[in-house]
């Protein structure tokens, strides 16, 4: 058999091969699996829904690509592959990734659509070259230079590590899943938060809308904190878990309120999190960006390979490309 392309429309239609490749490596398979897991349940005429799977002359799945939208808005290109880390020299991957970006510009009305494109490094920056070649626009820069992370139970560091509140400041804390009653208050942390993560910054209204998605799905914690006895209680940091799938949850974002910085309350509700997570899966993963001081925090929680101590296996250089801005429709994520 010579290698192909195929391409779905509805994540129905996916065939057991691919959904048996995306759980073979769940962890890295994030980005993809846990929204087609969703998207098997939405209606037919549900449109803007694509994925492009690579079969080799084995008939093994080797790369799968997406071109997904939500409520929020669309979603960058993802691509997972299946190929390990070793095997993604240029001879290795550039073949495969020109059939996908073959495939996905005759499946698309408009060019504008792909925005973005994230997935590890090598792939990432291959497809962006032949894309770039094939839609004529060219890429702007990097978005997201990241290095993809986990934590187990066996990794996940006791909280007696963590530093002890201020005597003098006469706090108060509660840790937990987000409520009804948090909205506000989370959605002023998302909105803050996306001014961290250009171009993607959100309106109040968004902010709005994702953090209601948030609670309602019960995928949003947050650390609250009070400073006096009469004082009211705000949001010092919220953790949300967004993309589940069987065995492994992903962290999809991390912040907290300026006002409540130095305190140990990201790292300490961060291992609270994970802590309830392991409870029913395997892994936990996340991307954190090259240079960001948040590693530290994940590192000292029990996320592996942030510590500068070597190479660990899973942990690997992801990368987002965007393309020029004047050409393309931006999406969200």
């Amino acid at each position: 058999m010579s290698a192909q392309t195929q391409v779905y429309t509805h994540a129905s239609d996916i065939p057991e091969a691919i959904w048996n490749a995306f759980k073979r490596n769940e962890g890295a398979a994030n980005i993809l699996y846990p929204f087609a897991s969703k998207a098997r349940e939405f209606p037919r005429e549900n449109e803007g829904q694509l994925w492009i799977a690579y079969f080799d002359q084995t008939e093994q799945v080797t790369f799968v690509l997406s071109c997904t939208t939500r409520s929020l808005g669309d979603y960058p290109i993802f691509i997972y592959t299946a190929h390990g880390p070793t095997e993604r020299q240029i001879a290795d991957i550039a073949g495969p990734l020109e059939s996908l970006a073959r495939e996905l510009e005759g499946s698309l009305a408009d060019k504008a659509r792909v925005f973005a494109v994230f997935a590890c490094e090598a792939v990432t920056r291959e497809f962006c070259k032949i894309w770039s070649t094939l839609s004529g626009i060219n890429i702007e820069g990097e978005y997201y230079d990241a290095t993809f992370t986990f934590c187990t139970n066996a990794t996940l560091t006791p909280s007696s590590n963590l530093r002890t509140l201020p005597e003098d400041r006469n706090l108060a804390i509660s840790l937990g899943p987000a409520e009804s009653s948090h909205l506000a208050l989370v959605a002023r942390l998302c909105e803050e938060f996306s001014k961290t993560s250009p171009p993607y910054v959100m309106s109040r209204e968004a902010a709005l809308q994702e953090a209601k998605i948030l609670i309602d799905n019960k995928e949003v914690w947050i650390h609250l904190i009070q400073e006096g006895d009469n004082k009211e209680w705000d949001v010092a940091s919220l953790v949300a878990a967004s993309r589940n799938s069987d065995h492994v949850a992903t962290v999809t974002k991390v912040y907290t309120n300026p006002r409540w910085r130095k305190l140990g309350c990201a790292e300490r509700l961060l291992r609270r999190v994970c802590k309830e997570l392991l409870k029913e899966k395997q892994k936990i993963v996340l991307y954190v960006g090259v240079g960001n001081n948040a590693a530290n925090v994940y590192h000292r929680v029990g996320f592996q390979g942030l510590g500068g101590s070597g190479e660990v296996e899973g942990v690997e250089r992801w990368l987002e490309l965007g393309f020029d801005q004047s050409r393309v429709n931006l999406g969200y994520w």
